[in-house]
């Protein structure tokens, strides 16, 4: 597992902060391909933006997700926030 160099952190009152720290802090991710937690479903969002992955699609189909598979964040929201949040990132083997 590797930690993730610093970056800043965005304001108090950004409009993604939902209180995904509640379930996100300090988590295990891993950066793969998009894929659905359960079957029938065709889409989840970033946890953040609510920007949509799809599996085959112009939108997301790569990012950072929870080890379960269940959360998903883009990298974009990843690199804001993964230092507030303490994500490990785990090697996808």
């Amino acid at each position: 597992m590797n930690k993730i160099s610093k970056r800043n952190v965005p304001a108090d009152n950004d409009w993604r902060r939902l209180g995904q720290e509640n379930y996100l802090q300090g988590v295990k991710l891993v950066f793969k391909n998009y894929h659905p937690y359960r079957i029938g479903r065709d889409h989840d969002h970033c946890e953040f933006c609510g920007t949509k992955f799809f599996e085959t699609d112009d939108n997301l189909q790569k990012g950072y997700t929870t080890v379960s598979g269940y959360h998903w964040i883009c990298i974009n929201c990843f690199m804001d926030f993964k230092d507030e949040y303490n994500w490990l990132v785990e090697d996808n083997d």
